[in-house]
């Protein structure tokens, strides 16, 4: 599920950076793929180091690692395939998308069952054995 949401956030990313600039959505299908495909790929590669890895994409670190990855390597595709990487344009997909991608895992820690037991376990001051 979580790199679900991690491609709809980052499709949602590119949108608005679109809109933000008055390209077409709709109206033009090709240029928001073209405006997309670094970061889809990207957040994609991200998501297969998480599986080689074992890690649960749905946690903060492993967050930290699709967040990295994903600008890093956006980026640079970006810049070989010659679209624009002006410093501006470094910086704000930089944090919009360590908002979105970030976030929601932030929410999750905060909202989700097995984050809850985690920290009830970790703050019971009871001495408890484990074995």
């Amino acid at each position: 599920m979580a790199i679900l949401i991690d491609l709809v956030l980052v499709v949602v990313f590119c949108v608005i950076g679109r809109l933000s600039h008055d390209e077409g959505i709709f109206s033009d299908l090709p240029g928001l793929l073209n405006t997309t495909w670094p970061f889809v790929l990207a957040l994609l590669l991200a998501h297969g180091v998480l599986l080689l890895r074992k890690a649960q994409p749905d946690r903060m670190l492993p967050g930290v690692m699709v967040w990295f990855l994903t600008v890093v390597i956006g980026l640079l595709l970006r810049l070989f395939s010659g679209q624009g990487t002006a410093v501006p344009f470094i910086i704000v997909a930089t944090l919009t998308l360590a908002l979105f991608l970030l976030g929601w895992r932030a929410i999750w820690a905060g909202i989700s069952p097995r984050a809850r037991a985690e920290r009830r376990a970790r703050d019971d001051p009871s001495p408890r054995r484990r074995g």
